[in-house]
């Protein structure tokens, strides 16, 4: 399971801005005036060695117990509760606050592993800077840039030293798939039906479930694991803290399963909630499965609609299978089973080489890589690096102006090559370099080379008229 480091501290001390360092994104907002987060980030750890979950919180004001920052200190206190590491940032400029002492001593009752990170300190000296905060008492601080990114590499491999690069499971056996969507479309009704009992509470209620459940269980002589999940909707509408910090326990089932099983109302409209679900699955490369529930209520024309909505607002996972149920009646719990075991075998599917070195021949051959710049990429040969999701890699020159549609297009040649279903495939190109290129030798510019060329020339004209000379003077003398 990946590690969660949740960013605490006083407002405006830069807790968003090292956010987005950490996940290479512009996802949090960032300005010099505080307060200005209230509700929680969630994102994947893009620096450092070890993947990670970071979470960014509002400004902390621990004793404050009534309006907008007594609900952001408890949105705090539970990524606090749920983390793993707290990441304490503290401001270089202002110095040691009364309220920096207030969160340390909160911190201290904690059962979590804090660090203390001094933020803003470019063009500080780090004794002088460290002194003062020693007496809050969390340790040896980290002094930091998160702007800069001075020094944000060495802290997250400190912090994540500890834990295992590893997956805590082995996914070579079992089957593990989460189900995921917005609050009362059916989840916990669908893992009921795939059961064959009351094993979950399924209530007419939005967000009953509170927790990611891991249920395993046994159909058809084949063993899986399945994982109900909290259901996740909009910010603006997710009031209760608990229901909150819900949706990061639905990432984090996303990130431990291998097969997602994505489920839709087939009485609401897809909503942005739920591509943004959709995009996260995708981009983790996990098989998917896309379930729409309550298609009983639905007549003729409804059911055209809805089918024409899903396929304009999912169009990134047209490799999953879609599945039209009704979860209360139980039906077609088989079939989705069945993709989800398709999808799962798939997605660790082994490649033989020769074959992907026939199939990429034979794509090229029917349609060559388009030629930019004066240059046409060259495809030499290609082999697996990876599964779950299968990864090809494809070795050549002048790779990295391939374009987005050809890669598309090799993706389904490879795909249907293989009979890849329900997993999404990538392609990793590595070019060559040029042995013979001298990076570190001056360029010579057009003008000079014309130059240096007709000098050569007029070189070699002297020398063939010496040449005729001599042979005149010695026939002469002869």
């Amino acid at each position: 399971m990946k590690p969660t480091i949740a960013l605490v501290g006083r407002p405006n001390v830069g807790k968003s801005t090292l956010f987005n360092r950490l996940t290479r994104s512009k996802d949090a907002l960032v300005a010099d005036e505080p307060g200005l987060t209230r509700d929680r980030h969630y994102g994947h750890g893009r620096v450092g060695d070890k993947p990670y979950i970071v979470v960014d919180t509002g400004g902390f004001e621990p004793i404050v117990d009534t309006g907008i920052l007594h609900e952001m200190a408890k949105q705090t206190i539970q990524a606090i509760d749920e983390s793993d590491v707290v990441l304490f940032l503290v401001d270089a400029r202002t110095g040691l606050t009364a309220q920096d002492e207030t969160i340390a001593q909160f911190l201290r009752q904690k059962n979590r592993p804090v660090y203390l990170v001094i933020n803003k300190a470019e063009g500080f000296d780090l004794a002088i800077v460290k002194s003062e905060f020693y007496e809050l008492g969390i340790g040896e601080p980290s002094v930091i840039s998160a702007s800069h990114g001075d020094g944000v590499k060495d802290l997250i491999d400190d912090v994540l030293e500890p834990f295992s690069d590893e997956p805590d499971d082995d996914f070579s056996h079992n089957p593990r798939f989460a189900v995921i969507g917005r609050p009362n479309v059916g989840k916990s009704t669908l893992v009921n039906a795939i059961l064959g009992e009351d094993r979950v509470i399924a209530f007419d209620k939005a967000g009953t479930t509170r927790d990611s459940i891991f249920i395993d269980f046994e159909k058809n002589g084949q063993a899986y694991t399945v994982i109900d999940t909290a259901g996740v909707r909009k910010n603006g509408k997710v009031n209760e803290t608990i229901e909150k910090f819900s949706v990061i326990k639905a990432l984090k089932a996303i990130e431990e399963s291998n097969v997602v099983v994505l489920v839709l109302d087939a009485n609401q409209d897809i909503a942005d909630q739920d591509a943004t679900l959709a995009g996260f699955a995708a981009e983790s490369g996990k098989a998917c499965v896309i379930v729409v529930n309550k298609w009983d209520l639905l007549d003729r024309y409804e059911r055209e609609e809805v089918k024409k909505d899903l396929a304009r607002k999912l169009y990134f996972l047209d490799y999953a299978p879609v599945h039209y149920i009704s979860a209360l009646k139980g039906g077609k719990v088989d079939l989705i089973l069945r993709s989800v075991l398709t999808g799962y075998h798939s997605a660790f599917a082994k490649l033989s080489t020769p074959r992907i070195i026939r199939v990429l021949q034979a794509s090229i051959e029917k349609q060559a890589p388009p030629q930019l710049s004066g240059f046409r990429p060259k495809m030499r040969y290609a082999h697996q690096g990876g599964s779950n999701p299968p990864v090809i890699v494809i070795h050549g020159n002048s790779l990295d102006k391939v374009p987005d549609s050809y890669t598309r297009y090799l993706v389904r040649n490879f795909t249907k090559a293989f009979q890849l279903k329900g997993t999404p495939l990538k392609i990793k190109y590595i070019s060559s370099e040029n042995p013979f290129h001298d990076k570190d030798a001056p360029r010579v510019s057009k003008p000079l080379r014309r130059v240096a060329m007709s000098n050569r020339i007029a070189k070699q004209e002297e020398k063939k008229l010496s040449r005729k000379k001599k042979r005149k003077v010695s026939i002469k003398k002869r």
